[in-house]
């Protein structure tokens, strides 16, 4: 197993390491016309926010998150039923589980790591990449792998997880999964969107937001991916280094899905992995770390901040 005595050390361990993953083998890995992006109108970008405000929360205690007393993150998503709680912030993140009443849906989030603890551990990781666990993900080809550190670490709160959320499903007739998380747990969100989807009845929808994710895992993990999940944004802030490692001459690839907001209240979309040629795409704006600024990755996010010290 591949484990790490800290946050910062596992997400440093994260950011230069490789995924892949099939499910039957898909087509290497799907393309798009990268030469057309999509600005995201007022109202569109306003609909991210609760799941932003999420993705903030998984960075505050368990203590408070459970009753949902965690501070403006938790009072911007008022009627939020918390049901499970876990992890110390240290070998397992944090994590929650609950119910969405406003959106008939199971949530999901993951806490991830704040860039000031990476700094000086960027370039400096060592690069696994494995098969997916069959138990946790079967019927996946051989050919997808992912990085190591994020599969052990999802594979330590899969089982309870998904347990949790097969008990929510039945209690509310929920008919959705929202997978949420910021850093490594954006990590941990994306590998979660692909085991809820092999685990759970073809009728409950999955869905997927996550924010300053790094590369998971490699092209036949994003055409895995892809063919799975359809309704998923991968949010990028604007020079943020953390969406463009590990890099992609170490094998890894983006999924489908960026949202990169190049200033307040202007994103855009990009199609395709992790191709894209326009210049307001994030592989092509951030081409290398001196071009980006780690301070981005904490936001802001249409206004909101995600990390610890924004767990107000």
């Amino acid at each position: 197993m591949f484990f790490f005595s800290s946050a910062s050390s596992f997400m440093l361990a994260c950011i230069l390491q490789v995924a892949a993953v099939p499910h039957p083998a898909p087509p290497a890995m799907r393309r798009a016309d990268v030469s057309i992006v999509t600005q995201m109108s007022s109202i569109q970008l306003a609909d991210l926010a609760p799941y932003t405000e999420f993705a903030r929360a998984a960075y505050c205690s368990p203590t408070i998150v459970t009753g949902w007393q965690c501070g403006q993150a938790c009072e911007a998503v008022p009627g939020f039923e918390v049901s499970l709680t876990g992890g110390d912030d240290n070998s397992i993140q944090y994590y929650y589980v609950g119910y969405w009443p406003t959106e008939n849906t199971v949530v999901v989030a993951h806490e991830g790591t704040d860039p000031t603890q990476l700094l000086s551990d960027l370039t400096d990781a060592d690069v696994f990449m494995e098969n997916l666990d069959p138990t946790l993900f079967p019927g996946v080809d051989s050919s997808v792998e992912v990085h190591s550190g994020f599969a052990d670490e999802h594979a330590l709160t899969a089982g309870i997880i998904l347990k949790e959320v097969r008990s929510l499903i039945s209690q509310y007739n929920a008919n959705s999964v929202t997978l949420v998380g910021h850093s490594l747990g954006g990590a941990l969100a994306e590998l979660d969107c692909v085991f809820m989807a092999l685990n759970l009845p073809s009728s409950i929808a999955i869905k997927g937001v996550t924010y300053g994710t790094p590369r998971v895992g490699n092209p036949a993990w994003a055409a895995l991916f892809d063919s799975l999940i359809s309704d998923f944004r991968r949010i990028n802030n604007e020079k943020d280094i953390i969406p463009i490692v590990p890099g992609r001459f170490m094998g890894f690839s983006h999924v489908q899905g960026e949202v990169h907001i190049i200033s307040d209240g202007y994103a855009v979309q990009c199609p395709g992995d992790d191709d894209a040629t326009d210049a307001l795409c994030t592989i092509q704006s951030v081409p290398d770390i001196l071009a980006g600024d780690i301070l981005n990755h904490l936001g802001p996010y249409q206004g909101i901040y995600i990390g610890t010290i924004y767990c107000t």
